[in-house]
């Protein structure tokens, strides 16, 4: 089996797919599914499936396909979804209320544990059963509860001081909804950056070129 530091990220990112589908279909009831089965509903080839699957080791048996909870369980402890690491977020404008509001970081693998803003009208507000701290009192916080992971959605422009600060307090991981690249300056943070307005130009894109689309 290749070592997990060598599994391309390609791999690494149709994992969770795999685990939403396969959670689905254990809440419906199916104990049992195929290679070929998953690649109809997923989209992809059956033997791209069992190449993904045998990166960590073999869950399926020839002719007899994958136990549906079984999997489900596998890939969730290949995810590492029952760590429940520490997190907090940075900003709780309107993107960082609907992450703290809708999001549940509990089953994916972290705990949020604070919440944090620089403007009055904001700080003292409950988000989800959390008050939202002054940006003030980060450093007395990390200090006490040792976070893993910030979220951060702020701006652009505050994002490299803030990381700063993060940084210095241990903090290496870092789930980013702004434009800066924090591997820049930190070549040794774990960074997934999410780029919203990127997504939509993809959507756009796609639209644009669909040949069944017709124009008018």
């Amino acid at each position: 089996m290749p070592k997990r530091e060598n599994i391309s990220m390609s791999v690494i990112r149709r994992l969770p797919r795999y685990y939403r589908f396969l959670k689905l279909l254990r809440e419906k009831g199916v104990t049992r599914i195929s290679s070929t089965e998953l690649s109809a509903k997923l989209g992809l080839t059956a033997s791209q499936i069992r190449q993904d699957l045998n990166c960590f080791g073999g869950f399926g048996q020839q002719g007899y396909g994958y136990m549906v909870d079984q999997l489900c369980t596998e890939i969730g402890n290949i995810l590492g979804l029952s760590h429940a690491y520490k997190a907090v977020l940075i900003g709780a404008g309107n993107l960082g209320q609907a992450i703290a509001s809708h999001l549940s970081f509990e089953t994916e693998g972290f705990t949020l544990v604070g919440i944090f803003d620089n403007a009055d009208a904001k700080i003292g507000r409950t988000i989800n059963g959390l008050t939202v701290r002054n940006i003030d009192t980060l450093e007395r916080f990390c200090n006490l509860e040792k976070p893993t992971m910030a979220v951060l959605c702020v701006p652009r422009s505050a994002v490299e001081s803030l990381s700063d600060r993060l940084y210095a307090l241990g903090i290496r991981c870092f789930w980013n909804f702004s434009h800066y690249d924090i591997n820049m300056k930190y070549g040794d943070a774990i960074v997934e950056n999410v780029h919203l307005n990127d997504s939509l130009m993809t959507l756009c894109y796609r639209i644009t070129n669909d040949p069944m689309r017709t124009t008018k």
